[in-house]
Order: structure tokens, then C-alpha cells, then sequence
């Protein structure tokens, strides 16, 4: 072990490791985007319709299992200003253990899972048979594609953005040459799209491999006496298990905003569908810094340093702050033409004028609840996270009840004020957990 770390906590420190974020999150969509146009060129509504159900539960899914991500990078941050070396290696190894055994969970449960995911989802038989052809060739990346959580989660917490960026970024572009190859050149339909990701999946872990093995000395090589350290394991044990229950609330919410806008009818459910990019596109930058606030509280946090901490908690809420402005204008000003260029039905253009308000004013409670969320995550205050996103999912669920005979426009008022009690709740609590994280020192 080596001394701890205290890293100079500035701007600089927080985009180098925002920017690259902000960048893979921006082309993380256009895998959704080709594979939807090459199915789509094949002019069969069932199969379009079926990459774009069992596409939403992969991403579902997936994000379920993202403490993978999460916490592999807090506790790699932590480690890296803590001066713990080989730890750092063992987390990652720990990951990928892991990683395996959820996705080969997954594979063995494939049967019973497809059933239930499909029943939910309630498809026409032509989507739910294309779908089911996706889902069960992509089922096999599961272990794969959490691998990759593993190791993104380990290049930001070591610092190493660019990397992590670059990873993701081949991810993406081999998935769109492939599907575009096989299935507009090769005519492998649907089978084709999932091929391709499963293709992706694994390229993107091979070099991936590579990488974090270059910056873990060469060699993945770890006493058996520390990979199975028990406190650590229950440890980890603890904080996936608390990400895991946040996240699936954070879906839940989610999940009930879009049944809600599909049940009240096609042109709601499409100028919703229109206004959801516009939420998307805020979220890219506001996930961006939330990645820098994991891995600078992190490390402040394995260096014991309580100013580098406050100065990274600041600097994160005040640069999401400028960029959540910044959005919320360019939405007011140009949120109309944007309308207007996604869709040409009148109908759904005046309805998502209508919700257009609600938008524009996303992103401001946004930057508290992302700002914060990275901060607790790079912390590890999962179990405190955990409390406050249920009663975040209460507070959401009261706003619609109460809400309701307001219609779409209350559906709207109820995700805002989950946005404000999501950030509002973190923020209330955030002094006590600092004095008490730092009163230990």
C-alpha cells in the first residue's frame, strides 16, 4: 500500500472525466438508431416493432444489473486515493466474477424469463415471435455485455476516461457496421441485429481485457485471500444489493410514466415518445458529471480528504447547474422546431407543444438528483441512497394520485416532482452523511 492520494480538485479534474462520459453517452443511442433503420428497411412492421420491445428489455434489464458499473467505480476510486494498489486489481477481478455469474444466471433462466417479460409486455403474436428471435441469441452477450460495466466502471475509477470512451465508442461502431452487414447485405433479419450485438458485446470485452490489464502492471494475478476477503464481499454484497433496489424503483417510475402515456391514447403516447429525446439529451450531459462526481468523491473519500470531497461535490452541482440553463433555454427556443422536425402529424405536434413547459424545466431538478446521485454512488452511502429513492418512488406515485384528473399534464408534474424529491431528499441528508464520513478521519 502507498500513501494516500489527495488529487487537486478543480474544473480540469471534473471534465476530464465528464467529458469522455458525456461523449460515449452520446453514442450509445445509435445502436438503437441502426438497428431500428436496418430492420426498418425491410419494411416488415412485426419485425420493427420486435427489436424495438426486446431492445427496451435488454436496456431494462441491463440497467437493472448497472451497480455493476457503479460500484466498481466507487470502490476502484476509493482504492486509487487510498494508495491501495493491488486492491484496486482485485476489485476489478471481483467484477468480473460477478459479471459471469449474473449473466450466466441470466442464460439458464431464459425460458421463464422470456415468458414473463413477454406476457408483460403485451405485443402482437408477429412482434412478440420476432422479439423472442432477438432475445434469445442477445440473451448469451449478458455475460459480456456486464463485463463491460466492470471494466467501464474500472477505467473511470482508476481516471482513465479516454480509455473507457474509446471502448465504448468501438462497442458501438462494430455493432452498427455489423448490423448494417448482416442485415441489409447478408439478409439475416432480426437474427441479424442481435448477432451484431452479441458480436459488439464481445470485441468491445476482448480489447477491453487488453486495456485494463495494460493498467493493472500486466497481469490480473490476485491472492485468493484477498478476492474472497469475507468483509469485503459482504461489503459489496451490501452496496450492490441497495444500488440494485434504487435502480429498480428509478425504473419503475420510468416503466409507469410510459404505460401511463400509452393507455392515454396514440397521440399521447407519441408527442410523449417525441418529448422523451429532448429528456434523454440532458440526461447525457447531467450522467456525464455524475460519472466525474463518483470517481473525485471516491477518491477524496480513500484519501480522507474531506476538502477535495466538499470542492468536487461543489464544482459538480455548479458546472450541472451552468449545463442544465444552458439546455433548459435551448429547449424553450428551439423545442418547437425540434417538434416539428421529429414528427409532421399536427396532432402530435400540438400536444407535445402543449407538455413542452414540462421539458424546459427538467433539466434544473435534474442536475440535483444526477449531481447527487454520483456523489452518493462515489461515496458508497448506497443504503442511504436506497431509502431516499423509495420515498422519492412514494413521493412520484402521491403526485400522480393526486394529480391524475389532470391527465397527461399530471403524469408530467408527477415525474418533475420525482426529479425535485429525488435531488431534494439527497441534498436534505448529504451534511450528516459528511460529518459523519469524515468525523471518522
Amino acid at each position: 500500500m502507498h500513501a494516500p492520494v489527495h488529487p487537486r480538485i478543480g474544473s480540469r479534474q471534473v471534465f476530464a472525466i465528464a467529458g469522455p462520459a458525456m461523449v460515449a453517452n452520446l453514442t450509445t443511442p445509435l445502436i438503437g438508431v441502426v438497428s431500428t433503420t436496418a430492420i426498418g428497411r425491410l419494411d416488415d412492421a412485426a419485425l420493427l416493432g420486435g427489436v424495438a420491445m426486446a431492445s427496451v428489455i435488454f436496456d431494462c434489464l441491463f440497467w437493472l444489473f448497472g451497480f455493476l458499473r457503479m460500484s466498481t467505480l466507487a470502490f476502484t476510486a476509493q482504492a486509487l486515493g487510498a494508495g491501495e494498489t493491488r486492491e484496486q486489481t482485485v476489485i476489478l477481478v471481483r467484477g468480473f466474477i460477478v459479471a459471469g455469474l449474473i449473466g450466466a444466471g441470466l442464460i439458464v433462466l431464459q425460458l421463464p424469463l422470456s415468458v414473463v417479460l413477454f406476457d408483460l409486455m403485451g405485443g402482437s403474436e408477429g412482434v412478440t415471435r420476432a422479439a423472442k428471435t432477438y432475445f434469445i441469441i442477445r440473451i448469451w452477450s449478458s455475460p459480456l455485455a456486464l463485463a463491460n460495466y466492470v471494466i467501464l466502471g474500472w477505467l473511470i475509477g482508476k481516471a482513465r476516461a479516454n480509455p473507457a470512451l474509446l471502448l465504448q465508442v468501438v462497442i458501438n461502431l462494430v455493432n452498427m457496421v455489423a448490423t448494417i452487414l448482416l442485415v441489409l447485405v447478408y439478409n439475416t433479419g432480426i437474427a441479424g441485429a442481435a448477432i451484431a450485438a452479441l458480436l459488439s458485446e464481445a470485441v468491445g470485452f476482448g480489447l477491453g481485457v487488453i486495456v485494463c490489464r495494460h493498467y493493472a502492471g500486466g497481469s490480473f494475478t490476485v491472492p485468493y485471500a484477498a478476492l474472497f476477503n469475507r468483509a469485503k464481499l459482504m461489503r459489496l454484497l451490501a452496496v450492490n444489493s441497495d444500488i440494485l433496489i434504487r435502480t429498480a424503483a428509478l425504473i419503475a417510475v420510468f416503466m409507469f410514466f410510459t404505460a401511463k402515456g400509452a393507455r392515454a391514447g396514440d397521440v399521447t403516447l407519441a408527442a410523449n415518445s417525441v418529448l422523451n429525446n429532448f429528456l434523454l439529451v440532458s440526461a447525457f450531459f447531467l450522467d456525464g458529471l455524475a460519472n466525474a462526481a463518483q470517481q473525485l468523491c471516491g477518491r477524496t473519500l480513500g484519501a480522507r480528504d474531506a476538502k477535495g470531497f466538499a470542492d468536487a461535490t461543489r464544482l459538480v452541482l455548479l458546472w450541472g447547474l451552468g449545463f442544465a440553463i444552458v439546455v433548459a433555454v435551448l429547449f424553450a427556443l428551439f423545442g418547437p422546431a425540434l417538434i416539428d422536425f421529429m414528427t409532421a402529424s399536427e396532432d402530435v405536434r400540438r400536444a407535445a407543444r402543449e407538455f413542452l413547459p414540462f421539458v424546459v424545466l427538467a433539466p434544473i431538478p435534474g442536475v440535483f438528483a444526477f449531481g447527487f446521485d454520483g456523489i452518493y454512488i462515489g461515496a458508497t452511502w448506497a443504503r442511504a441512497m436506497r431509502n431516499l429513492m423509495l420515498a422519492s418512488l412514494a413521493i412520484f406515485f402521491g403526485t400522480w394520485w393526486a394529480l391524475q384528473s389532470l391527465g397527461n399534464a399530471g403524469l408530467w408534474g408527477a415525474l418533475i416532482a420525482s426529479y425535485v424529491s429525488r435531488g431534494g431528499l439527497q441534498a436534505a441528508r448529504y451534511p450528516a452523511l459528511y460529518r459523519a464520513t469524515f468525523s471518522k478521519s
